[in-house]
């Protein structure tokens, strides 16, 4: 059997993590989660660069909620070499799938934002591409000037400032009881598709808020977001959890219209068993740090400087906040480890055979 998941937002920076010691020990990323897995990113310098030099994982079979009928619980550990690699004083990014493979694990990494060995505690504003991406994406919002630093041969590819974010806009939603659905924050949509020439591409659009429509309906357990820009439609859907009086975003539905070299023109997605945006009935949920909402494998809806407040809103005013945990995690990842990670999508996939016929039944190689 397959199990496919991928790193929850919610995932933790572990005490392993280090920055390391000079001419002694590098820099390492632990991230925590679930029954007791993990996946450490260990850095590396040589000459002008740092590079992901190992990727570590560590899962473990006896968590039922990821490996339903595995045959043995015990813990696995897998590793390999990367390519990931950047100039040092510049922010490595990838927005273009990733793969790395492992015994029996195959982990892909998108929309990756990444520097180690940082000089001031803070993300360069200059980038190292990643050649899928130079290659294969298509961007449709404006771009700045590629820049280069001394530290950068120019015979090689120069860094170039990320797309800006999208502008924040202020949405709502009014039921029969008042305003249900109160939410502020920049949108954007990331569409990976098969081009023509059968090369990956990437549609990533900016929402212009003035530019967009909405609408929506609720009741007193479900409520509707529904944003229109151009041809490009995304609705939210958020539910509430009586018990624990807990509003959540539960889905996400896109559809778009995707650029003529697609070999499939209209693209449509959607997933409806997620759990995020959490906050208590009556506050409102707020991150400053770039989220990236999971619809599926080609689709991830990013998210800006969010604040949001779903059902019992008191006129037009956020009430009490709740941080988001990657606000959090981004105050401590560069003290801690002296390296940020910011929009990290991962897919894993293990491959384990339920042992019907044989007593000595384990883990297969995919």
């Amino acid at each position: 059997q397959f199990a496919h998941f991928f790193l929850p937002q919610n995932a933790t920076v572990e005490p392993q993590s280090s920055c390391g010691k000079s001419n002694t020990s590098h820099p390492v990323l632990v991230l925590g989660f679930g029954a007791g897995h993990s996946l450490s990113l260990h850095f590396s310098e040589s000459a002008d660069k740092y590079q992901v030099k190992e990727l570590v994982f560590h899962y473990n079979l006896s968590d039922a909620t990821l490996f339903h009928n595995a045959t043995t619980g015990e813990g696995k550990t897998v590793s390999h070499k990367t390519t990931i690699q950047a100039y040092m004083g510049t922010k490595y990014r990838c927005i273009s799938p990733t793969q790395v493979n492992m015994k029996n694990v195959n982990i892909t990494f998108s929309n990756v934002t990444l520097e180690a060995y940082l000089i001031n505690g803070t993300l360069s504003k200059n980038k190292t591409e990643c050649a899928e991406d130079m290659v294969s994406t298509t961007a449709v919002v404006p771009t700045t000037p590629k820049q280069t630093t001394s530290q950068v041969p120019t015979t090689s590819p120069a860094p170039t400032a990320l797309p800006p974010s999208p502008a924040v806009g202020k949405y709502n939603v009014t039921g029969p009881n008042g305003t249900c659905v109160l939410a502020y924050m920049g949108l954007q949509l990331n569409i990976t598709y098969l081009k023509k020439d059968e090369k990956v591409g990437l549609d990533l659009l900016n929402f212009i808020p003035h530019n967009t429509t909405s609408f929506g309906t609720c009741n007193n357990t479900s409520a509707f977001l529904n944003l229109t820009f151009e041809k490009t439609r995304v609705i939210f859907h958020f539910a509430l959890n009586a018990s624990s009086e807990k509003f959540f975003l539960q889905g996400v539905t896109v559809s778009t219209t995707l650029p003529s070299e697609a070999k499939v023109p209209k693209f449509e997605a959607s997933n409806n068993s997620m759990s995020e945006l959490r906050a208590t009935v009556g506050n409102s949920y707020k991150c400053s740090a770039e989220e990236n909402l999971q619809v599926t494998d080609k689709a991830l809806v990013n998210v800006f400087n969010v604040q949001i407040q779903v059902f019992k809103i008191d006129g037009d005013k956020f009430g009490a906040v709740e941080e988001c945990q990657l606000d959090e995690n981004n105050m401590l990842i560069p003290i801690i480890v002296g390296a940020a990670l910011a929009g990290l999508v991962l897919i894993v996939l293990i491959a384990y055979l339920i042992g019907r016929k044989r007593s000595h039944a384990g883990y297969q190689t995919i």
